[in-house]
């Protein structure tokens, strides 16, 4: 679970939600001093929220780019149906194209998209379906196929647990194993209050993608679509030499960001945003 230093955006930000196609998506809105230059949208990984990239919001902006960062259908502040079929990642990935989409038409450098993790393998689900609407993507902390089998155990008893006790139970559960870091976040409250909101349908539904997600690395190398490929030094969630490898395959740009785990959008922001920005123009129209 990443871990946000807060809750709160940044004066650059605005919380609104993003009205598609496909239903309505809580966004927070992040604008850049002057006209953007493009147009970055932000995917969260597994249990998060577009909160998990507010620290990422400022520096990003002040490079001029326009941010969106998404909760997902069942994710925190945009509502999902309790039936698992509606998470299925083919639905997922129909759904970021209906967010790029409803982003208003691009500015010269087009769209770059960003999935962290579990966001990551539904990014890339989307550009397979249609590359079109992007000018690059970014898979941060994401692997090429399913998770390690410790986190696969994981899952399959979070899933358990969901189909059998309610979310404040699983909750309490969950803070008992890994009590929360206090930060800005209310001594866990707002974590708390977002894994409330969360569908627990697409908890389980999700979950189960992660551990089964085919290698379809291939597919994607295939493409003429730029690629970065970001992670921490260290990963519990997919091996890091997993991740080289993939970005070698790939022929992706690969940044490392040093003091980093899983989340270096929370754990490094300005590191993360710096390589973000580097590779976004470099790639730009």
């Amino acid at each position: 679970m990443s871990r946000p230093p807060t809750f709160t955006p940044p004066p650059c930000a605005r919380a609104r939600v993003l009205r598609t196609e496909r239903g309505d998506f809580a966004v927070l809105d992040a604008a850049p001093p002057a006209a953007a230059h493009s147009t970055a949208l932000l995917l969260p990984g597994y249990t998060g929220s577009k909160e998990d990239f507010i620290a990422l919001l400022e520096p990003l902006a002040a490079a001029g780019f326009r941010v969106l960062t998404v909760d997902g259908r069942g994710q925190y502040e945009t509502e999902g149906p309790d039936d698992q079929d509606a998470y299925a990642q083919a639905e997922l990935a129909r759904d970021v194209l209906a967010q790029a989409a409803a982003a208003g038409p691009p500015p010269e450098g087009g769209i770059h998209l960003l999935g962290h993790s579990l966001g990551g393998q539904i990014a890339r689900a989307a550009v397979l379906l249609d590359a079109a609407p992007f000018r690059s993507l970014t898979l941060m902390s994401s692997g090429p196929a399913e998770i390690d089998p410790t986190q696969q155990k994981k899952a399959r008893l979070l899933g358990d647990a969901l189909g059998r006790w309610s979310m404040a139970e699983v909750w309490q559960m969950m803070r008992a194993l890994d009590p929360p870091e206090d930060a800005d976040t209310g001594d866990g409250e707002d974590l708390r209050l977002r894994w409330m909101r969360h569908s627990p349908a697409q908890l389980i539904a999700t979950g189960a993608q992660l551990s089964a997600e085919p290698d379809r690395v291939a597919e994607l190398a295939a493409l003429p679509l730029p690629v970065h490929v970001i992670s921490g030094e260290r990963d519990d969630v997919w091996p890091v030499p997993l991740i080289d490898d993939m970005a070698r395959r790939l022929g992706a740009r690969r940044t490392v960001i040093e003091g980093a785990e899983h989340s270096p959008n929370t754990a490094r922001p300005l590191e993360t945003a710096a390589a973000l920005v580097s590779f976004w123009n470099s790639v730009g129209a």
